[in-house]
């Protein structure tokens, strides 16, 4: 199995437009942050995790030509903003949960019950909570809340992706346990509504017991990618865009 990071910023992205701190002026590629997705890759299976705004970006810098399917984790514009771009693949399934696939059919209205050839063509899936099988590959989905919105983390095989997140039900995390990696949501070290601080998914890593551990959706606040990556723990890293891992 392997997982490149496509993207590993905040909505904003990273440099954050107008801002002139020392992240936003770094020269450090790795301070560049597009929006947050992953291209997960199983047995020949390419799956994408999220499609924002950057995608067609993302999709060219990393020689994406076809995907087997989409998992999208909740319906914020950072991360199902680009799902116009799915045009030169085909009619690939996406799978979501409820408020996600309601606000597709709203915000792509045009890509339903239309034949104009010049739109993609979705083919969604809404599902529960409960595990489901993707061109193959058995999914299992982690119900997390971002403040009070219910956002889907998905586990395959020793792998999970948890982003935009606050808190996870006391109940769901058994299905954090026993992990090789785990991605997870950081957005900065201070306090935030509703995103997991640095020191919280620290916590979340220490308690599950992940072998090895990757944050994302990072702000320009959380500093300069280098500095953050040294003063994590060494299991633990300040994931970025381009970097590719096997599992």
């Amino acid at each position: 199995m392997k997982l490149t990071f496509l993207g590993t910023g905040t909505s904003t992205g990273v440099p954050y437009i107008g801002c002139d701190c020392e992240v936003c002026r770094s020269a450090n590629p790795k301070d560049k942050r597009l929006r947050c997705s992953a291209l997960l890759e199983v047995d020949g299976r390419q799956i994408l995790l999220d499609c924002g705004p950057d995608f067609r970006q993302q999709a060219l810098r990393s020689g994406i030509r076809h995907l087997d399917a989409v998992l999208l984790t909740h319906k914020h514009t950072d991360h199902v903003g680009g799902l116009d771009d799915l045009r030169p693949f085909g009619s690939v399934p996406i799978y979501a949960n409820e408020s996600t696939v309601a606000h597709i059919h709203e915000a792509y209205s045009y890509c339903f019950g239309n034949d104009y050839k010049g739109i993609p063509t979705f083919r969604l899936h809404q599902i529960e909570n409960a595990p489901f099988e993707v061109a193959g590959v058995r999914v299992t989905p982690i119900l997390a809340y971002h403040y009070q919105l219910p956002n889907f983390g998905y586990r395959v095989e020793n792998f999970a992706y948890l982003t935009d997140y606050k808190t996870v039900p006391e109940e769901e995390m058994e299905k954090l346990m026993g992990l090789d990696v785990l991605v997870l949501d950081a957005l900065r070290y201070r306090d935030h509504f509703s995103h997991a601080t640095v020191d919280e998914s620290l916590a979340l890593v220490e308690r599950v017991g992940a072998k090895q551990a990757y944050f994302v959706h990072a702000c320009h606040d959380i500093g300069l990618h280098d500095e953050v990556d040294r003063s994590l723990p060494d299991h633990v890293h300040l994931a970025y865009d381009g970097l590719s891992i096997e599992i």
